[in-house]
């Protein structure tokens, strides 16, 4: 019986030796630091759309809240957006959905100048060696031929 609980114990540590060896390569590590950082630039983006961007925009809309758009499905007019969900009246949030777009669009054009800045890190691939050209080829068959 302590052999089968020896053997077992083995066996739990050869599977935590190769975790800790999968873990520890630098794919893993880099893709953990990745979403942690995403994580962080998804509430520094969404800070920017809520607290400057639609407010911006709001202000050249005619001082419109985009946050207060919404639509009570019961039919009745509220003032706010707090006042309809109150009411405990269906209630479609689209400003809510509109600042959601602005976001997806800013992270789009963030995510793209990540990448665009990292493209411009790595080296050039390099060219393939010219081949010869078929004036060369077919002079090289020529010649093959004349021997």
């Amino acid at each position: 019986m302590s052999a089968t609980i020896i053997n077992q114990f083995k066996t739990l540590f050869i599977m935590l030796k190769e975790f800790k060896n999968f873990i520890m390569t630098g794919n893993v590590i880099d893709f953990a630091v990745a979403v942690i950082m995403a994580g962080a630039l998804g509430l520094v983006i969404n800070g920017f759309v809520d607290n400057i961007a639609m407010p911006f925009v709001g202000h050249f809309a005619g001082g419109m809240n985009f946050e207060d758009l919404h639509y009570a499905m019961d039919g009745n007019d509220y003032a706010t957006l707090a006042a309809a969900k109150e009411a405990g009246g269906a209630v479609i949030a689209y400003g809510a959905w509109i600042n959601t777009i602005v976001n997806l669009l800013i992270v789009g054009f963030v995510m793209f100048l990540l990448v665009k800045a990292y493209n411009k890190t790595k080296a050039p691939a390099e060219d393939a060696p010219a081949g010869p050209t078929a004036e060369e080829l077919l002079a090289e068959i020529r010649d093959s031929l004349r021997k």
